[in-house]
C-alpha cells in the first residue's frame, strides 16, 4: 500500500521517505488481480496434500519486482496525469532518500508457481496500468 500512503503525503505537501536510497525492488500487485486470485482460490478446494492436509496457502502477487525509484517516478507521472496533483508539482522537493530500515530486505516478490499450477492464473496488471487506475480512482474518490 505504499502508493496510497505516498499519495496521501504528497497531496498534503509532506515528504515521502524512500528507503535504501531507492535501491530496493518490490512486487506491486493491482487490487483487481488480487481479487481475481482470491475468487479463483475460493472456487475449488485443494487436493489433499501428502501429509493429509486439505488446505493450501497461495501467494497472490505480481511476481515481478520493480525498482522503487521507478515506482515512485511512475506514481508521480500518473498522479499528475489524473490531476490528483498539480501539473507543476515539485516532486523532487518531496522525496527523501534514506538508508535501509533495520530488518528490511532489498527485494521482495511473490512466488506464484503454485497459483499458476493449480489455477492457471498469474496477476498481470503492469505497474504503470495499475498506478494509472489507482490515480484515476484516487482523484475521483478524494474530490
Amino acid at each position: 500500500m505504499a502508493y496510497f500512503g505516498f499519495t496521501n503525503k504528497l497531496r498534503k505537501g509532506e515528504k515521502i521517505q524512500i528507503f535504501n536510497f531507492g535501491n530496493c525492488k518490490r512486487d506491486f500487485t493491482y487490487v483487481d488481480d488480487i481479487l481475481t486470485g482470491i475468487v479463483n482460490v475460493m472456487q475449488k478446494a485443494p487436493d489433499e496434500t501428502e501429509d493429509g492436509a486439505k488446505y493450501k496457502v497461495y501467494n497472490i502477487g505480481n511476481n515481478q519486482p520493480e525498482n522503487l525509484l521507478d515506482f515512485v517516478d511512475i506514481l508521480h507521472q500518473e498522479l499528475i496525469s489524473a490531476e490528483a496533483l498539480p501539473q507543476d508539482y515539485d516532486f523532487e522537493a518531496h522525496k527523501e532518500l534514506v538508508p535501509m530500515q533495520p530488518g528490511d530486505v532489498e527485494m521482495i516478490y511473490a512466488d506464484v508457481d503454485e497459483l499458476v499450477k493449480d489455477f492457471g492464473f498469474k496477476p498481470s496488471t503492469s505497474l504503470r496500468d495499475g498506478l494509472r487506475k489507482f490515480a484515476q480512482w484516487y482523484k475521483e474518490f478524494y474530490k
